[in-house]
Protein backbone atom coordinates (compact mmCIF):
# COMPACT_ATOMS: atom_id res chain seq x y z
CA UNK A 1 0.00 0.00 0.00
CA UNK A 2 1.19 3.53 -0.87
CA UNK A 3 2.42 5.50 1.57
CA UNK A 4 -0.30 8.72 2.73
CA UNK A 5 -0.22 11.87 4.56
CA UNK A 6 -1.74 12.63 8.19
CA UNK A 7 -1.72 16.80 8.31
CA UNK A 8 -3.01 19.04 10.82
CA UNK A 9 -6.57 20.20 10.33
CA UNK A 10 -7.23 24.29 10.13
CA UNK A 11 -8.14 24.81 13.86
CA UNK A 12 -11.31 27.25 12.30
CA UNK A 13 -12.43 24.76 9.91
CA UNK A 14 -11.85 21.26 10.25
CA UNK A 15 -12.24 20.41 6.18
CA UNK A 16 -9.34 21.70 5.15
CA UNK A 17 -5.69 21.64 6.07
CA UNK A 18 -3.67 23.83 8.12
CA UNK A 19 -2.94 27.09 5.98
CA UNK A 20 1.10 26.99 7.57
CA UNK A 21 0.67 23.85 5.91
CA UNK A 22 -0.29 24.58 2.81
CA UNK A 23 2.56 24.34 0.60
CA UNK A 24 3.07 21.05 1.63
CA UNK A 25 -0.36 19.46 1.47
CA UNK A 26 0.06 20.30 -2.13
CA UNK A 27 3.45 19.10 -2.58
CA UNK A 28 1.65 16.13 -1.39
CA UNK A 29 -1.10 15.76 -3.42
CA UNK A 30 1.37 15.95 -6.37
CA UNK A 31 3.02 12.71 -5.58
CA UNK A 32 -0.44 11.47 -5.47
CA UNK A 33 -0.47 10.03 -2.10
CA UNK A 34 -3.95 10.63 0.20
CA UNK A 35 -4.09 13.15 2.48
CA UNK A 36 -6.08 12.41 5.50
CA UNK A 37 -6.83 15.59 8.25
CA UNK A 38 -5.84 15.83 12.45
CA UNK A 39 -7.89 17.93 14.75
CA UNK A 40 -4.23 18.89 16.70
CA UNK A 41 -6.13 20.87 19.04
CA UNK A 42 -7.82 17.65 20.12
CA UNK A 43 -5.57 15.30 20.35
CA UNK A 44 -3.43 17.40 22.61
CA UNK A 45 -6.85 17.83 24.76
CA UNK A 46 -7.01 13.75 25.29
CA UNK A 47 -9.77 13.92 22.44
CA UNK A 48 -8.14 10.94 21.10
CA UNK A 49 -11.69 10.00 19.03
CA UNK A 50 -12.39 13.79 17.98
CA UNK A 51 -8.98 14.38 16.51
CA UNK A 52 -8.86 11.38 14.25
CA UNK A 53 -12.97 11.27 12.87
CA UNK A 54 -11.81 12.57 9.72
CA UNK A 55 -9.28 10.03 9.06
CA UNK A 56 -10.51 7.16 6.81
CA UNK A 57 -10.61 3.32 8.11
CA UNK A 58 -8.06 1.17 6.51
CA UNK A 59 -6.75 4.67 4.84
CA UNK A 60 -2.87 4.35 5.95
CA UNK A 61 0.36 3.59 6.75
CA UNK A 62 0.64 7.69 7.34
CA UNK A 63 3.52 9.77 7.42
CA UNK A 64 2.17 12.03 10.26
CA UNK A 65 3.38 16.22 8.83
CA UNK A 66 2.15 18.98 11.04
CA UNK A 67 2.85 20.71 14.61
CA UNK A 68 4.73 18.96 17.53
CA UNK A 69 2.99 16.52 19.26
CA UNK A 70 3.97 15.57 23.31
CA UNK A 71 5.22 11.40 22.88
CA UNK A 72 2.47 10.60 25.25
CA UNK A 73 -0.22 11.83 22.90
CA UNK A 74 2.05 10.42 19.71
CA UNK A 75 1.08 7.24 21.67
CA UNK A 76 -2.23 7.70 21.89
CA UNK A 77 -2.35 8.46 18.15
CA UNK A 78 -0.59 5.58 16.25
CA UNK A 79 -2.78 2.80 19.04
CA UNK A 80 -6.13 5.36 17.65
CA UNK A 81 -4.79 5.05 14.32
CA UNK A 82 -4.33 1.12 14.44
CA UNK A 83 -7.83 0.76 15.48
CA UNK A 84 -9.07 2.00 12.14
CA UNK A 85 -6.83 -0.24 10.50
CA UNK A 86 -4.19 2.09 9.54
CA UNK A 87 -0.30 2.60 11.18
CA UNK A 88 2.21 5.63 11.69
CA UNK A 89 5.35 5.01 9.50
CA UNK A 90 6.93 6.44 12.23
CA UNK A 91 6.82 4.26 15.60
CA UNK A 92 6.02 6.27 19.28
CA UNK A 93 9.30 4.77 20.17
CA UNK A 94 10.94 6.28 17.03
CA UNK A 95 9.39 9.77 17.78
CA UNK A 96 10.18 9.68 21.26
CA UNK A 97 13.96 8.32 19.95
CA UNK A 98 14.42 11.23 17.70
CA UNK A 99 12.30 14.20 19.15
CA UNK A 100 13.72 14.47 22.56
CA UNK A 101 17.68 14.57 23.73
CA UNK A 102 17.69 12.07 25.89
CA UNK A 103 16.65 9.40 23.00
CA UNK A 104 18.95 10.92 20.50
CA UNK A 105 22.37 12.13 22.59
CA UNK A 106 23.68 8.76 22.97
CA UNK A 107 24.17 8.18 20.08
CA UNK A 108 25.14 11.31 18.54
CA UNK A 109 27.28 11.81 21.54
CA UNK A 110 30.65 12.36 20.11
CA UNK A 111 29.19 15.34 16.90
CA UNK A 112 27.44 17.19 19.89
CA UNK A 113 28.06 19.09 22.38
CA UNK A 114 28.58 18.12 25.98
CA UNK A 115 24.98 17.21 27.67
CA UNK A 116 23.62 16.30 30.83
CA UNK A 117 19.74 16.16 31.98
CA UNK A 118 17.02 15.95 34.26
CA UNK A 119 13.78 15.13 34.02
CA UNK A 120 11.19 17.82 35.52
CA UNK A 121 7.36 19.11 35.86
CA UNK A 122 6.48 22.01 34.12
CA UNK A 123 6.31 24.70 36.80
CA UNK A 124 8.66 22.52 38.91
CA UNK A 125 12.37 23.63 38.00
CA UNK A 126 14.40 21.89 40.11
CA UNK A 127 16.54 23.44 43.05
CA UNK A 128 19.72 25.26 43.09
CA UNK A 129 21.74 22.18 44.68
CA UNK A 130 20.01 20.04 42.53
CA UNK A 131 21.34 22.30 39.51
CA UNK A 132 24.70 22.26 40.80
CA UNK A 133 24.61 18.62 41.17
CA UNK A 134 23.03 17.72 37.30
CA UNK A 135 26.02 20.56 36.17
CA UNK A 136 28.89 19.50 38.11
CA UNK A 137 30.16 16.92 34.64
CA UNK A 138 30.31 19.57 32.35
CA UNK A 139 33.17 21.79 34.65
CA UNK A 140 33.39 25.28 34.36
CA UNK A 141 32.59 27.41 31.66
CA UNK A 142 29.65 28.87 29.37
CA UNK A 143 26.52 26.67 29.10
CA UNK A 144 23.13 26.88 27.53
CA UNK A 145 19.51 25.43 28.73
CA UNK A 146 17.02 24.13 27.17
CA UNK A 147 14.25 21.34 27.58
CA UNK A 148 14.03 17.94 25.97
CA UNK A 149 12.88 19.64 22.66
CA UNK A 150 13.53 23.30 22.12
CA UNK A 151 15.19 26.12 23.96
CA UNK A 152 14.30 29.83 24.60
CA UNK A 153 17.31 31.10 21.93
CA UNK A 154 15.13 34.01 21.10
CA UNK A 155 15.40 35.04 25.00
CA UNK A 156 19.26 34.28 24.99
CA UNK A 157 20.57 36.08 28.22
CA UNK A 158 17.33 35.46 30.11
CA UNK A 159 16.35 31.79 29.73
CA UNK A 160 19.09 30.25 27.29
CA UNK A 161 22.57 31.04 28.15
CA UNK A 162 24.74 30.51 31.32
CA UNK A 163 28.17 32.18 31.36
CA UNK A 164 29.57 30.50 33.67
CA UNK A 165 28.42 27.19 35.33
CA UNK A 166 30.30 27.57 38.36
CA UNK A 167 27.86 30.26 39.13
CA UNK A 168 24.90 28.30 40.68
CA UNK A 169 22.39 31.48 41.25
CA UNK A 170 22.69 32.16 37.52
CA UNK A 171 22.31 29.34 36.37
CA UNK A 172 19.21 28.59 38.12
CA UNK A 173 17.73 31.69 37.56
CA UNK A 174 17.95 31.11 33.31
CA UNK A 175 16.97 27.67 34.42
CA UNK A 176 13.78 29.11 36.11
CA UNK A 177 13.18 32.15 33.32
CA UNK A 178 13.21 28.88 30.49
CA UNK A 179 10.52 26.96 33.07
CA UNK A 180 8.46 30.33 33.33
CA UNK A 181 8.32 31.04 29.78
CA UNK A 182 7.94 27.54 28.24
CA UNK A 183 4.85 27.23 30.68
CA UNK A 184 2.40 24.23 30.20
CA UNK A 185 4.90 23.26 27.17
CA UNK A 186 7.94 22.19 28.97
CA UNK A 187 9.14 18.98 27.46
CA UNK A 188 10.38 16.63 29.82
CA UNK A 189 12.77 18.71 32.24
CA UNK A 190 16.00 20.38 31.92
CA UNK A 191 18.92 19.99 29.52
CA UNK A 192 22.72 22.06 30.21
CA UNK A 193 24.90 21.82 27.17
CA UNK A 194 28.32 23.06 27.07
CA UNK A 195 28.50 26.40 25.21
CA UNK A 196 30.19 26.11 21.83
CA UNK A 197 31.26 28.83 19.70
CA UNK A 198 29.89 29.03 15.85
CA UNK A 199 29.98 31.08 12.98
CA UNK A 200 26.96 33.22 12.58
CA UNK A 201 26.38 32.12 9.11
CA UNK A 202 23.76 30.39 9.83
CA UNK A 203 22.62 26.71 10.35
CA UNK A 204 22.06 23.73 8.21
CA UNK A 205 19.18 21.12 8.31
CA UNK A 206 19.61 17.49 6.85
CA UNK A 207 16.33 15.72 5.82
CA UNK A 208 16.96 11.82 6.25
CA UNK A 209 14.81 9.37 4.98
CA UNK A 210 15.78 5.47 6.11
CA UNK A 211 19.44 7.06 6.81
CA UNK A 212 19.78 8.79 3.36
CA UNK A 213 19.89 12.54 3.18
CA UNK A 214 17.64 13.42 0.81
CA UNK A 215 17.15 17.53 1.27
CA UNK A 216 19.24 19.72 2.98
CA UNK A 217 17.91 23.21 3.80
CA UNK A 218 18.47 26.41 5.13
CA UNK A 219 17.10 26.33 9.02
CA UNK A 220 13.71 27.71 9.21
CA UNK A 221 15.31 30.62 11.76
CA UNK A 222 17.83 31.76 9.27
CA UNK A 223 15.89 30.94 5.25
CA UNK A 224 18.53 33.25 3.37
CA UNK A 225 21.57 31.07 4.45
CA UNK A 226 22.69 28.19 2.70
CA UNK A 227 24.87 26.30 4.62
CA UNK A 228 27.10 23.32 3.03
CA UNK A 229 27.18 21.31 5.92
CA UNK A 230 29.79 18.09 5.94
CA UNK A 231 27.62 14.79 6.11
CA UNK A 232 29.53 11.51 6.35
CA UNK A 233 30.31 11.47 10.46
CA UNK A 234 26.54 12.39 10.64
CA UNK A 235 25.26 9.56 8.38
CA UNK A 236 26.55 6.66 10.57
CA UNK A 237 24.66 8.28 13.48
CA UNK A 238 21.59 8.77 11.62
CA UNK A 239 21.44 5.07 10.98
CA UNK A 240 22.65 4.26 14.04
CA UNK A 241 19.74 5.81 15.63
CA UNK A 242 17.24 3.62 13.56
CA UNK A 243 14.48 6.59 13.08
CA UNK A 244 12.88 6.32 9.17
CA UNK A 245 12.50 10.46 9.04
CA UNK A 246 14.82 12.28 10.88
CA UNK A 247 16.50 16.23 11.00
CA UNK A 248 20.07 16.76 11.95
CA UNK A 249 20.61 20.69 12.74
CA UNK A 250 24.09 21.51 12.18
CA UNK A 251 26.03 24.05 12.53
CA UNK A 252 29.98 25.09 11.70
CA UNK A 253 32.02 25.74 14.86
CA UNK A 254 34.74 28.61 14.85
CA UNK A 255 37.03 25.80 14.31
CA UNK A 256 35.82 24.21 11.14
CA UNK A 257 34.27 21.28 12.60
CA UNK A 258 30.43 21.11 11.65
CA UNK A 259 28.41 20.33 14.60
CA UNK A 260 25.11 18.48 15.54
CA UNK A 261 23.29 21.06 17.39
CA UNK A 262 20.11 19.63 17.23
CA UNK A 263 18.49 16.08 16.32
CA UNK A 264 14.47 15.83 15.16
CA UNK A 265 11.71 13.81 14.50
CA UNK A 266 11.24 14.49 10.55
CA UNK A 267 7.57 14.78 10.74
CA UNK A 268 7.35 18.16 13.26
CA UNK A 269 10.27 19.77 11.69
CA UNK A 270 10.07 23.04 10.10
CA UNK A 271 10.95 23.78 6.36
CA UNK A 272 11.75 27.29 5.71
CA UNK A 273 8.56 29.19 4.32
CA UNK A 274 8.17 28.47 0.35
CA UNK A 275 10.84 26.11 0.00
CA UNK A 276 11.51 25.31 -3.46
CA UNK A 277 12.67 21.37 -2.70
CA UNK A 278 9.29 20.89 -0.57
CA UNK A 279 8.69 18.37 -3.75
CA UNK A 280 11.62 16.60 -3.46
CA UNK A 281 11.00 15.88 0.17
CA UNK A 282 7.64 14.40 -0.41
CA UNK A 283 8.87 12.24 -3.34
CA UNK A 284 11.23 10.59 -1.63
CA UNK A 285 9.09 10.08 1.72
CA UNK A 286 6.19 8.50 -1.20
CA UNK A 287 9.29 6.42 -2.53
CA UNK A 288 10.33 5.13 0.47
CA UNK A 289 6.99 3.78 1.34
CA UNK A 290 6.87 -0.04 0.07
Amino acid sequence: MSAAFLFCADPLRASRPDPAFAGEVAAARATGAAVALLDHDALLAGDTDGAIRRVPRDGGPYWYRGWMIPPERYDDLARAIGERGGTLLTSPGQYRRAHELPGWYGTFQQLTPRSVWLGAPPGAPPSDDALAVLAAPLGPGPAVVKDYVKSRKHEWDEACYVPELTDGAGLSAVVRRMFALQDDSLAGGVVVRAYEPFVPEGEARAWWVDGEPVLVTAHPDTPGSSPRPELGAVRDAVAALGCRWVTTDLALREDGVWRVVEVGDGQVSGLPRDSPATADLFDALVSACP
